[in-house]
């Protein structure tokens, strides 16, 4: 399999990297649950991607494959997602049936973010018609080789559970699990610390 380049992408290529994403997330099982409609999830994801990874642009941690065929938002220890906008986006949106259950399954996200520095990884995806290629994986590495280096854990919340074993091959390991109502599970993982590649 050919090596596949991954580089920081700048905040002049924000729009290409939330095509990506909001790609790679349109069969998602909690985005699709909370944004049901499909006019509706292309019109809102753009700024729910914004929401959760814009702050990845100010550390170079939006990453990109080569051709654009697949993005992760990493955002550093300290540096937290815009709930606010998020939960404003998810209220406005969403089918008010479920507003309860979302509340919830925020809260569960919370008490499960590590209390150490940690890297987070909000949203990371390729392209459907890339999927497959190896490009999730280059991404992992690239972010990971990061946190190895400043000695720091790295943790997500996989929405998919087709994701997770990609996830354990890079050293993460099953929390728990978040589940509210309806709602699809959501699996949060922690990678701790590891030595870094000599």
């Amino acid at each position: 399999m050919t090596s596949i380049a991954v580089r920081s992408a700048s905040r002049a290529e924000e729009s290409a990297v939330s095509a990506v994403i909001a790609l790679a997330f349109a069969a998602d099982p909690m985005a699709r649950w909370s944004l049901r409609d499909a006019q509706t999830y292309l019109a809102v994801m753009p700024d729910l991607i914004r929401a959760f990874g814009a702050a990845a642009y100010d550390s170079d941690s939006a990453d990109v494959s080569e051709d654009f065929g697949g993005a992760a938002l990493w955002l550093p220890p300290g540096v937290e997602p815009d709930i606010e906008t998020l939960e404003r986006l998810i209220r406005e949106n969403a089918d008010p049936a479920i507003l309860s259950e979302v509340d919830a399954i925020f809260d569960a996200m919370e008490r499960y973010h590590p209390k150490v520095p940690h890297w987070y990884l909000p949203l990371i995806g390729a392209d459907p018609a890339r999927q497959g290629q190896g490009i999730g994986s280059a991404l992992m590495r690239h972010a990971l080789a990061r946190c190895d280096a400043e000695g720091a854990a790295a943790y997500l919340e996989s929405s998919n559970p087709r994701n997770i074993s990609l996830y354990q091959r890079h050293g993460f390991d099953i929390l728990g699990t978040i589940q509210a109502g309806s709602s699809p599970v959501v699996t949060p993982m922690l990678r701790p610390p590891q030595p870094a590649a000599r």
